[in-house]
């Protein structure tokens, strides 16, 4: 279930219009600042993002990246899903595009929550269906329910 409160229909962007890294962190930071409806460290959570990136690309498995970052701010874990229908040049390991992207920031003190989300994150994109069936999703809220989906099979788990 703690997927299903990161990354709410709000914060899901199908059609992401950035062409590479940059673009792409502010585009979803900016998305989960509309989201939040009160004063947003915009810059300091641009800034948590860049420096991790700086230490190693987050593009992990082919055609997603997962930017992440702690920052002062910030009161609990917060994120945003990007689709890309083009591919963004993300310099990632494997020199392809990234089509799916996960962004996840956290309040520094929160480092338990931001490290438990990463790693259900982690264990839903070892299933390609998951990938392909995000990527394919047309709506928000269709995204959402595939993210809901596949999160509840994995407390059904052992």
């Amino acid at each position: 279930m703690l997927l299903q409160q990161v990354f709410t229909p709000g914060r899901i962007k199908i059609g992401l219009e950035s062409e590479e890294k940059d673009e792409l962190f502010e585009e979803l930071v900016d998305l989960v600042a509309r989201q939040d409806g009160k004063a947003f460290p915009r810059a300091a959570v641009l800034a948590a993002i860049r420096d991790r990136e700086d230490k190693m690309s987050t593009g992990i498995k082919k055609g997603i990246a997962l930017p992440h970052g702690k920052a002062e701010g910030v009161e609990s874990l917060i994120g945003a899903i990007g689709i890309s229908r083009k591919g963004i040049d993300y310099s990632s390991l494997d020199g392809e595009p990234v089509y799916l992207v996960f962004l996840l920031v956290s309040a520094p003190h929160e480092a338990e929550l931001h490290l438990r989300a990463l790693k259900r994150l982690a264990r839903l994109l070892d299933n390609p269906e998951f990938y392909t069936e995000l990527v394919a999703a047309q709506t928000p809220d269709q995204a959402f329910q595939i993210i809901k989906g596949y999160e509840d099979l994995l407390t059904l788990q052992p």
